[in-house]
């Protein structure tokens, strides 16, 4: 399931998602709390759900650094990279066995952060021209904040791109790669498995191309209305998460 719309809105919980995760952990149910946030590690990220009264344990939260991470490892094995992120993407990074360079890496990764550096994005621009690889955790262009929206990861790369001419590859939903590693993360199948967001250009659209059933609750930024103008449909449309706890 997703986070931001489906757990939690603004930093509280959605009415209904604590009694969905605790009937998940009573029924034994592999579950995985999914975010293209790469600025927090799992960790970070069940304390911030604890602190809006939502128990899920670091173990079950899979965010796009991870995934990023588990990428690249498979790709260039011990490599290095320039990282334009926050301690989410780099501890990914560093676990994974990659080394963090300033000069010469074989990739640039871009990832999300509080406040993009000119500084930082300019480097990266260079070491792409130079012939860096160019990964990008996802193409989320904003992301909401109480005073209004804020440039996101796939704002930042569009800039890159742009004076480059050298695209990303994004790892983050919707690419199905992100799914998948999720799935082998809990050793899940997608006939078997259900993805629960609130919208239909990451969700939704990523759920149905891993091959799993997807819901669409209504509590993030997707209305009924708006779902109808997608070429795809989820399995399911519901108001809010606590719609599914019968249903489980």
């Amino acid at each position: 399931m997703d986070m931001d719309g489906v757990l939690v809105h603004e930093a509280q919980a959605i009415p209904g998602a604590n009694e969905f995760l605790a009937q998940l952990r009573g029924r034994g149910e592999p579950h995985l709390v999914l975010t293209n946030n790469s600025i927090y590690t799992p960790r970070d990220l069940s304390a911030r759900l604890a602190s809006s009264g939502l128990e899920v344990p670091p173990e079950a939260i899979w965010t796009s650094a991870l995934a990023t991470a588990r990428f690249l490892d498979q790709q260039r094995p011990n490599g290095t990279a320039f990282a334009v992120g926050e301690s989410g993407l780099t501890t990914a990074l560093h676990d994974v066995g990659y080394t963090l360079v300033e000069q010469e890496p074989e990739y640039v990764v871009l990832g999300e952060t509080r406040s993009y550096s000119l500084g930082r994005i300019t480097q990266a621009i260079r070491l792409i021209d130079a012939g860096a690889r160019f990964i990008a955790t996802n193409p989320d262009p904003a992301g909401p904040t109480p005073a209004g929206i804020v440039p996101a990861t796939g704002a930042v790369a569009a800039l890159i791109s742009r004076a480059t001419g050298v695209d990303p590859y994004y790892v983050g939903k919707p690419n199905p790669l992100m799914m998948r590693e999720a799935l082998r993360a809990i050793d899940a199948h997608s006939e078997d498995t259900t993805m629960v967001g609130d919208r239909m250009d990451t969700d939704v659209i990523a759920g149905i191309e891993a091959g799993m059933r997807t819901v669409l609750v209504l509590t993030g930024i997707t209305t009924r209305e708006l779902a109808e103008r997608f070429p795809y449909r989820p399995s399911l449309i519901v108001d809010s998460i606590a719609d599914l706890l019968d249903g489980l």
